[in-house]
């Protein structure tokens, strides 16, 4: 097993991703920028924290992390967005969201634990 795939927060994003392409897959005609926007951003966090996870420094795995955080932050806009257009369901959009919100809790502990690490090795 990879660095990676020991990761809680790489395993409820590989969800994200799951669940984000069902969504995506039900989108009307003409809402192919919304889909393409969420499909990269879902994909980027998961691949930001596999590529983290894959570094030696401190310096680097938060670098990695932080931008798999902005991801997260970037789908629930996404996600946020839809809503308001009314193209995903609330009870859909809130259990999305919840995902998301777990997801950006972990990547800042990450994040503080590295740049932690990262000062005390001075």
């Amino acid at each position: 097993m990879l660095d990676h795939e020991r990761l809680d927060v790489y395993q409820l994003g590989i969800e994200f991703v799951a669940k984000a392409n069902d969504f995506i897959e039900r989108l009307p005609r003409g809402r192919g920028y919304l889909a393409d926007q969420l499909q990269r951003a879902a994909l980027s966090v998961v691949l930001n924290v596999a590529e983290g996870a894959g570094k030696f420094s401190p310096q680097d795995k938060s670098a990695f992390y932080t931008r798999a955080r902005g991801s997260a932050t970037e789908s629930a806009a996404v996600l946020d967005v839809c809503f308001k257009l009314t193209l995903i369901a609330e009870a859909e959009w809130a259990a999305n969201k919840t995902i998301l919100v777990r997801i950006v809790e972990m990547l800042t502990k990450l994040i503080k634990t590295h740049q932690q690490n990262a000062a005390d090795r001075g």
